[in-house]
This record gives structure tokens, C-alpha cells and sequence, in this order.
């Protein structure tokens, strides 16, 4: 029996992810709509690098595959999933060099566990922020005069960001051995996993620039569903600071899956119609939609 656990997932940060500079100002992620505005962005590749690290998971081995210019980090070819459970997760690729024993090639895993970028959900406005190291440039002096002290900019933005995370549950602890043998994990193992995932989402953050931004959930949507659909992937709205229940409802009554399936969690006083999400959408609170998926996770592996 397949099946497919998809969340979509908002919370609130400023900052969380910058890209190149130009001269004096650090640039944040964007991308334009076409309503005219730019809307920010944290990179699934930045996601996944939070969510793998705070997984404890991050010990996967890696090699150099290439020369020169040509050469390429890549997993290491010995590396199996299940000894690794990142790679098990999110995917590989995996290159062997030709040699008298081996043909070489490449072995690929497409990611089990996928994630959208986390885009604003409230446009950028070209705020700035001004800054100045005086607090150490005050402290010295070159050739007897006090050290001049140059301005840097930053582009800031502080707004509401949605993501989404869909998981292929059958596909979890499943792969080809290296030796051509199959690799499948217990039941237990593939539950454990998934259920790690899940405790890592309820708490996530990441720290940049000195900063740590709480990453944690103030309105989650989603469930374990028939189909492995992201439904909810894109639906989230905000409107002068209220969550738009419209076209979440119409998703949910689009079909039996969603109808039956579909779990709402809520921060409360995250928005200003709370009351009208626990009414509208029969939302509970975050932890219970938290501990209810890991209960479904479970049977789902029983």
C-alpha cells in the first residue's frame, strides 16, 4: 500500500537567506510575481542543510569524483542507506570512476523526502539595513589615527514564509545494494526515521548572520494521504496579517483523500482570524497535529 505524507508548513522569520552581494549590500533570495511584487525566499538546499543537521544525520561520507576543474563532491560510492539515514531521505548521486575491476557509472536515488522552497507569503518592500563595526573600529587606532569605519548594507524583510515537505512512505529504507543485492529496513527503523523528520519540522530554526530564526510552525496543513499529492503546496494566503481560509477549504473539499485526511494545525494568535481558522478549518494546535501524523506514521508501518 502506497502512500504519500505531505505539510505544508508556515512560519514566521526576518532574513533567513541571503544570496550574492552587490558592492556594499548583502542581497536577500527573491523572485518576482506577477502582480509586480518581489517575495523573498529560503532555499530548499538551506532547508535541507538545517533539517539534516539537526537531525543528527549529517555524517554521510563523501569523496571527490574528477580532476581538475572537472571534480565534484559526491556522495561516496560505499555509502549505503542503511547505515545513512540522509541519504536514505533526501537522495544521492553516486559516481565510480572507471578502473581494470570496474566499469564505473553512476548510481542516482531520487529524494524520498521533497521540499519546495520557503517563499514569503507578504512582498519584499526594499527595506535596508545600515552597518558599521564601530564597536571594534573604536578600539584602535593605525598610524596614530582612529580606523575609519565604512557602512555595509543588508536587505531585511520580516514576514510570514510557507513551504512544503512530501514524503514517499513506501519508498523509506528502501534502495539497491551497491553488492546488487535489495536493502529493506525494519519496519521499526523506517517509522523511526520518518517520526525524526517530524520532531525536527515541530522545532526547527537556523542560525545566520548571528541571528537564530525560529523556523517552528504557526499554521501547518497536511496529512497522510492515498495519494502523493503536495495539495496543499502554494494554497497558503495572507491578507493584512489574516490567513485566508478560502482556498484551503476548496482544496479540502476537492476530493475524498483530502476530505477525510486532511489534519489543521494552529499557533494561536498567530493571525488576526484565528478564530475564524479553528472555526473555519477545524484546526487544533500544532503539537496535536504533530503527535497525531507521528500516531498515523506508525500504523502506517505496523
Amino acid at each position: 500500500m502506497k502512500k504519500g505524507l505531505t505539510l505544508t508548513i508556515v512560519f514566521e522569520a526576518e532574513s533567513a537567506n541571503y544570496g550574492e552581494g552587490i558592492g556594499n549590500i548583502t542581497a536577500l533570495k527573491k523572485m518576482s510575481r506577477s502582480d509586480g511584487n518581489m517575495y523573498t525566499y529560503i532555499s530548499r538546499q538551506a532547508l535541507r542543510y538545517n533539517i539534516v543537521q539537526q537531525m543528527g544525520i549529517d555524517n554521510t561520507p563523501v569523496s571527490l569524483q574528477g580532476s581538475g576543474d572537472k571534480g565534484v563532491v559526491q556522495f561516496s560510492p560505499e555509502a549505503e542507506i542503511d547505515k545513512y539515514p540522509e541519504i536514505d531521505l533526501f537522495g544521492y548521486m553516486k559516481t565510480k570512476s572507471k578502473s581494470d575491476e570496474d566499469t564505473g557509472g553512476a548510481a542516482t536515488r531520487n529524494a524520498v523526502a521533497r521540499l519546495s522552497n520557503a517563499i514569503s507569503l507578504e512582498p519584499y518592500n526594499s527595506d535596508l539595513d545600515f552597518l558599521t563595526n564601530m564597536g571594534l573600529a573604536a578600539r584602535g587606532t593605525l598610524d596614530g589615527k582612529k580606523i575609519n569605519n565604512n557602512i555595509a548594507q543588508s536587505e531585511i524583510h520580516h514576514s510570514f514564509y510557507s513551504y512544503t515537505i512530501s514524503v514517499d512512505l513506501d519508498r523509506i529504507g528502501e534502495d539497491k545494494s551497491i553488492n546488487g543485492g535489495v536493502i529493506s529496513l525494519p519496519n521499526s527503523e523506517k517509522a523511526s526515521r520518518v517520526i525524526n523528520l517530524l520532531e525536527v519540522l515541530q522545532f526547527l530554526y537556523r542560525d545566520i548572520k548571528g541571528r537564530r530564526e525560529n523556523l517552528s510552525p504557526v499554521f501547518i496543513i497536511g496529512g497522510v494521504f492515498d495519494r502523493k499529492s503536495p495539495y496543499y503546496e502554494g494554497r497558503c494566503k495572507i491578507k493584512k496579517g489574516a490567513m485566508d481560509c478560502s482556498g484551503l477549504k476548496a482544496v479540502r473539499e476537492s476530493c475524498d483523500d483530502t476530505k477525510l485526511n486532511t489534519l489543521v494545525g494552529l499557533l494561536s494568535g498567530s493571525f488576526s482570524n484565528c478564530s475564524e481558522i479553528e472555526k473555519e478549518m477545524s484546526a487544533d494546535t500544532v503539537e496535536f497535529l504533530f503527535k497525531t501524523i507521528k500516531g498515523k506514521v506508525m500504523d502506517y508501518y505496523v
